[in-house]
């Protein structure tokens, strides 16, 4: 039997319920985690920590708001509570332009309010996760954690203003905690290509063709390929990477 990549480590993984937080969680109980879950849709969360458990791995859902400081904390107190330590977390939940009605807007075109959100989401709810668990793992002397950052964190993409303008700060975000916990906490970021996910459903409606002309592999991304770069940032193979931006995009980038 080949070695479990994540054998017995405790994994936190935001936006659980489906896309790519759910394809991770599935793949990390298969490599040997016990995972905490936690997700805004506390019936998609439920389900997605049913999966794993009935796939033969160990799982509990423990919904937050992940915008709320005081939630976040106690959302990952309670994960530690449970099973005693946290040895590795994937922030990953976020929100696309187009899923809160922004699809389609240039940059002087956007609602506050929805930037407001995107900002909160997308950005904020990755510091507010790093906070809590950074002091967890600093405590414990090891961890690792991902962030879901994005190809619009690395370039621009016309509008996805808010979108665009969190993932790059979560890259930023990144790169100053890897510093910072260097070398008790080993930080990265993944940057997924366009992925077969909600998340992009308004994109792929608008510009389905044009996003495919790009993609040398000739199609999207399946949440599993994302999964398995997550995976493999959290374990201990990945020793030596930090502060790393991970691209999964079927060489979209590179053209």
């Amino acid at each position: 039997m080949p070695e479990l990549l994540l054998d017995g480590k405790v994994v936190l993984i935001t936006g659980a319920a489906g896309g790519i937080g759910g394809a991770t969680a599935l793949l990390a109980a298969r490599e040997g985690a016990r995972l905490a879950l936690t997700d805004v849709s506390t019936d998609g969360l439920k389900a997605a920590a049913e999966q794993v458990r009935a796939n033969g791995g160990e799982a509990v859902a423990l919904p937050a708001d992940l915008t709320d400081g005081g939630s976040v904390d106690a959302m990952v107190a309670a994960a530690v509570d449970h099973y005693g330590r946290l040895d590795g977390a994937f922030n990953n939940a976020g929100v696309s332009g187009g899923q809160i009605g922004q699809g389609g807007r240039r940059v002087g075109e956007w609602d506050e309010k929805a930037f407001d959100q995107a900002i909160a989401v997308n950005l904020k709810g990755v510091w507010l996760c790093l906070r809590a668990e950074l002091k967890q793992m600093e405590a414990q002397g090891v961890g690792a954690i991902v962030n879901t950052a994005s190809l619009a964190g690395l370039t621009g993409f016309k509008t996805t203003a808010g979108y665009s303008a969190a993932k790059h700060g979560v890259i930023g975000l990144t790169k100053t905690a890897a510093i910072e916990y260097a070398p008790t906490v080993r930080i990265n970021a993944v940057c997924p290509g366009y992925t077969d996910t909600d998340l992009m459903k308004d994109a792929k409606a608008r510009s389905g063709d044009t996003i495919m002309a790009r993609i040398p592999f000739a199609r999207l991304a399946q949440p599993g390929d994302i999964a398995e770069m997550a995976v493999w940032l959290l374990s201990e193979r990945a020793g030596y990477a930090t502060g790393g931006e991970f691209v999964v995009d079927g060489g979209y980038m590179a053209g």
